[in-house]
């Protein structure tokens, strides 16, 4: 079995190794600066409402491609390759319960199977790295912990559940900075969906993931939330479709597209664009929250910080020292 530090860095060899049943392992740090996509494959019958879903969800869910049903090949992010055997670990769902892991689903292909590639957040690691974040998983050399939360998505038909979100402890002084670096990758989660407290989204012990291993957090740190791509993984879950198949969590399908492509080029300080300020409110919450704005705001002074490509209003709030 190949090892993490002897892989390609290019995605199609990448995908031939994988295919060769060669590395099977998590993909967080491959291939940088390539886009990393999530999978979910249903039977064409369910196909519309979840990409209806998907619509409805965009944080969570974010569409990169659409593979009509039956084939394998995502021409559009990925000519020439095969969804059913360049993922390192699928899952097969039947009726809510996992029955399955395989290295392939080749052999458990069907014509009326159809196949959405969605944004994954491994996409936007790079940029994080190339601005002195820290990545605590990577440096573990280990999955990103992924949780569910009681954040709800917004249904449509049968299927709903809990959003499902991916956590990576961030240095105090540089939360403002990751903001601004995620939210430039609105196809790849954008902006964090909370940060702080983790109790407020329901999450109830941080060291126990439901996918995904826990991270050390250090002092000074604070636990960042994104929206994430094993949310359709809750959903089978809890609306119990008689079958879909999905990536295994932190094992994503690794594409051609460049970052840079999916990355928002908007300039901070448009007044034209779409944006929300990040404002910082010193209270005992120690959270932040994606929701309607505050109708006061905190005296404490206000960053001149703009979130781009993100959907909804985001609230910092750090936790008071003195509290």
């Amino acid at each position: 079995m190949t090892t993490a530090t002897m892989l390609p860095t290019q995605p199609a060899e990448l995908r031939r190794i994988i295919r060769a049943g060669e590395f099977a392992g998590v993909t967080s740090g491959l291939a940088n600066g390539h886009v990393q996509a999530n999978l979910a494959v249903l039977p064409r019958d369910l196909a519309f409402d979840f990409l209806l879903f998907c619509q409805r969800n965009p944080q969570p869910c974010p569409l990169l491609e659409v593979i009509e049903p039956g084939f394998v090949e995502p021409t559009f992010t990925a000519p020439g390759a095969d969804i059913s055997t360049d993922v390192p670990a699928y899952r097969i769902y039947e009726n809510g319960e996992m029955v399955a892991e395989l290295e392939s689903v080749a052999e458990v292909w069907r014509d009326d199977l159809v196949s959405f590639l969605l944004g994954c957040s491994f996409s936007f690691e790079a940029a994080l790295a190339d601005c002195g974040i820290p990545l605590r998983h990577q440096e573990a050399r280990s999955n990103v912990p992924m949780y569910i939360t009681n954040i709800p998505t917004r249904p449509a038909g049968m299927f709903s559940g809990p959003m499902v979100v991916s956590m990576r402890p961030i240095p105090q002084a540089q939360i403002v900075r990751a903001v601004q670096v995620t939210s430039r990758f609105p196809d790849t989660h954008g902006a964090p969906i909370h940060i702080g407290d983790p109790d407020a989204i329901g999450i109830r012990d941080i060291n126990a993931p439901e996918f995904g291993e826990a991270v050390e957090i250090r002092p000074g740190e604070t636990p960042v939330f994104w929206a994430c791509g094993v949310t359709p993984q809750a959903v089978a879950l809890n609306c119990k479709p008689p079958l879909m198949i999905t990536h295994a969590p932190g094992k994503m399908f690794i594409t051609d597209r460049r970052d840079s492509r999916l990355r928002s080029h908007l300039i901070a300080g448009n007044h034209d664009t779409n944006y929300e300020d990040i404002v910082l409110d010193h209270d005992r919450r120690g959270s932040a929250r994606s929701g309607p704005r505050p109708r006061r705001l905190s005296s404490a002074p206000r960053p001149h910080v703009i979130i781009l490509g993100h959907p909804g209003p985001v609230v910092i709030t750090t936790r008071d020292s003195t509290s």
